[in-house]
């Protein structure tokens, strides 16, 4: 409620309300100042309300006294139950805990005003899940209330907790959540057999390597807990056979080491242990964690394949050894009950097993061809043998022939020697170090004699001493030799083995005399090079040569001037005043043009004579100029160009086109007689030139040119 002192209880006076929840939530009664809640409040939702109320004139409409602040706070009720914010929750616990083994913590909230009263107080308490856990009230941790647990017995549990406000008491409101826990696997439990013996029938024809057989011991534990690991221990049998642990299914399995014969032992007896390989120390007293078993394995009799007494057979022959010789036998028998007979064959894999023969009851291995060592030196075949009584029952062994050598084959040089002397050498010196090779296979190794043969045992050139190594050295029995009198020596060296009947050859050896310095360097070996000056060294040949070809080139430079000077003098000078007729079949640079031709022969008409060759082509073969007369310097130029004309068309050498012939003499009889100004007796100044134009167009040009030259003249006065 609100008052003025100012209000007099006559309605003067009106109160007005603002601010949170004004007119909302609250409301106020203008004449009485009298606050009203208008709905319900939710201290959750909106603890206190801050409003500011004034007192106004009801005429003037003006603030009687200033405006006041006041605040409205909401009292708390318990109107909220706890509520488990993270439920329902999962917890685990190892199984055998003890008591009070810590499993997990709860908690709850309540929205009530925790100052105020015991709204907000909360307790918990366990509603389902009794007697194996229990809940402490206040905190809400959760704990193992029974010892040993075994998950085993069962591993899931359900657990109800109630967390309750008022503290518990009468009245107050609840909340519950579930917690489900799961008791882990501890290795609490030994592994153990379902039977003490366990009983197997094996084929004796089972591969090494194959499971024969599985046993199983059963552990209630769960993963790591449970891997069992199987051991045979040490005893009968025992070392035939081997276990390994199955990690899917945790079952032993059984695998054979060795093979198994019935006819050798008949049943095998052993015993085999099972163990945890993760253990828990905390159980030790429980007692061991393993358990044993009694495995008996039974062999069951099967129609095997025969036996050879063998597993590999080796065998040898000497070469050449005549067809049909037994070098040896192989030997199968079946070891079953019941014996059958066995037949023998090769394995025919290629053309090589035809060498051999084997006798199909007998087992005897013959030759079927010759041998030579040198060409196959071991034969390796296969020989299978089979039952008469059952032909699909086979075995087969390996069979190695080795062939003998028989000495047949003479040692030769092993490689092709380019051997050389000096000039200058020395009595006992050695050229050449020389060895031999033998196709034939010593079975104490190989042993070569060397001697020189008997023809050239008494010539004092060269010698061969043994070193008694299989290797030999060829010698110089005289001091120096001499290329001039003979470049080659041959020399036959016989070799020789150790082997019986002892083989010999004679291998010529090629010597060639060489020239050389003072410390035996070979300088030549060409028989050209024996016709040099003795003592003549490298460098002076190389300085011989090179003045021989400073000469050539200098005799070659002056051919070309006294060439180039003959053909200047041919030339005609600038003062030699001739017409020129030039005749082109294309375009060419006009009357300026004098490089197209040889002007020399234009000069001397001897010089046609002289030069038939003709210079418009090039001529496949050099021909000889045929004779003609000279031609007199007095004949008429129209009988020559016609002489000339005939020449051409009668020649066959001559190309189907024309050709341009050109000839610089002037001729007899010519109307204007001669244009040369040598025998003139007048001065060029006296000439009168206009007798030009009276000798018809063809001089025109010419008589312009002298009438323009006159008509220019500046020491000629008009």
């Amino acid at each position: 409620k609100l008052h003025s002192d100012l209000d007099k209880g006559v309605g003067t006076v009106k109160y007005t309300l603002s601010g949170d929840g004004a007119g909302t939530v609250f409301t106020i009664d203008e004449t009485t100042g009298d606050i009203h809640a208008i709905r319900s409040l939710d201290r959750e939702e909106k603890p206190f309300y801050t409003l500011r109320a004034q007192a106004v004139d009801v005429d003037t409409k003006k603030p009687l006294e200033p405006e006041s602040e006041f605040i409205i706070k909401v009292q708390d009720i318990n109107d909220n139950e706890p509520k488990f914010l993270d439920g329902p929750y999962v917890a685990s616990v190892p199984e055998m805990s003890p008591v009070g083994a810590y499993v997990l913590q709860v908690k709850a909230t309540d929205a009530d005003d925790p100052t105020y009263g015991n709204s907000a107080r909360v307790v918990y308490s366990i509603l389902q899940g009794q007697p194996y856990f229990s809940i402490d009230p206040k905190t809400g941790v959760i704990r193992t209330a029974l010892p040993n647990m075994d998950r085993e017995v069962k591993e899931q549990y359900q657990v109800l907790i109630q967390a309750k406000d008022m503290g518990g008491q009468l009245g107050g409101l609840a909340g519950t959540t579930t917690v489900n826990i799961t008791l882990t696997d501890v290795n609490d439990n030994p592994p153990r057999f379902p039977k003490s013996i366990f009983h197997l029938k094996v084929p004796e024809s089972s591969h090494v390597g194959s499971a024969i057989g599985r046993i199983r011991a059963v552990d209630p534990d769960f993963g790591k807990n449970a891997e069992i690991e199987y051991n045979i221990v040490p005893g009968d049998g025992g070392n035939l056979f081997d276990i390994t642990t199955d990690e899917n299914t945790q079952e032993g399995v059984i695998k054979l080491k060795k093979p198994l014969d019935f006819e050798t032992k008949k049943a095998y007896t052993f015993k085999v242990e099972a163990s945890n390989l993760h253990l828990d120390h905390r159980f030790h007293s429980v007692g061991p964690f393993k358990d044993t078993a009694t495995v008996k394995i039974n062999v069951l009799d099967m129609d095997e394949p025969p036996v050879f007494s063998k597993p590999m057979y080796t065998m040898e022959v000497y070469e050449d050894t005549p067809v049909g010789t037994i070098i040896g036998a192989v030997t199968a028998q079946d070891l079953d009950a019941g014996s059958s007979s066995v037949r023998y064959f090769i394995d025919w894999k290629n053309d090589v097993d035809s060498y051999f023969t084997i006798d199909a009851t007998e087992g005897t291995i013959a030759t079927n061809e010759l041998l030579d060592r040198e060409s196959t030196a071991q034969y390796n075949f296969s020989i299978i043998a089979s039952k008469v009584s059952n032909p699909l029952l086979t075995s087969k062994v390996n069979v190695i022939i080795n062939v003998l050598d028989v000495n047949e084959f003479p040692p030769e040089i092993s490689v092709p020697y380019e051997t050389s002397v000096c000039e200058n050498a020395k009595p006992g010196q050695v050229i050449q170090t020389v060895t031999a090779a033998d196709k034939d296979l010593s079975p104490t190794g190989q042993r070569f004699s060397f001697r020189l043969s008997a023809e050239a045992s008494n010539k004092p050139n060269f010698t061969v001493h043994d070193y008694r190594n299989n290797t030999a050295g060829i010698e110089t029995r005289r001091n120096g030799y001499s290329r001039r009198q003979q470049d080659l020596y041959f020399l036959p060296v016989v070799i020789e083995d150790s082997s019986y009947p002892v083989q010999s050859s004679t291998n010529t050896m090629t010597i060639r005399v060489c020239r050389c310095d003072s410390d035996g360097t070979i300088l030549s070996c060409n028989v050209e090079a024996i016709f040099l000056p003795v003592g003549l060294s490298t460098g002076a040949l190389i300085a011989i040569l090179l003045c021989i070809a400073i000469l050539l080139v200098i005799v070659v430079l002056y051919v070309a001037l006294r060439r180039q000077k003959k053909k200047n003098t041919l030339m005609t000078s600038k003062e030699d005043i001739r017409d020129n007729v030039i005749h082109y079949d294309d375009e060419g640079g006009g009357e300026e043009d004098t490089q197209a031709f040889d002007i020399g022969a234009l000069r001397n008409p001897k010089v046609i004579e002289d030069n038939k060759i003709r210079r418009d082509i090039k001529p496949d073969t050099l021909r000889f100029p045929r004779q003609r007369p000279p031609v007199e310097d007095n004949t008429d130029i129209r009988d020559f160009i016609n002489q000339r004309l005939q020449e051409n068309d009668v020649d066959p050498t001559a190309p189907p086109y024309d050709s341009l012939a050109t000839y610089a003499y002037e001729g007899n009889g010519s109307v204007a007689e001669s244009l040369s100004s040598i025998d003139s007796l007048t001065t060029e100044a006296d000439q009168d030139y206009d007798y030009l134009n009276d000798w018809g167009p063809r001089f025109k040009i010419l008589a312009d040119m002298f009438g323009e030259e006159e008509s220019y003249n500046p020491d000629k006065v008009t």
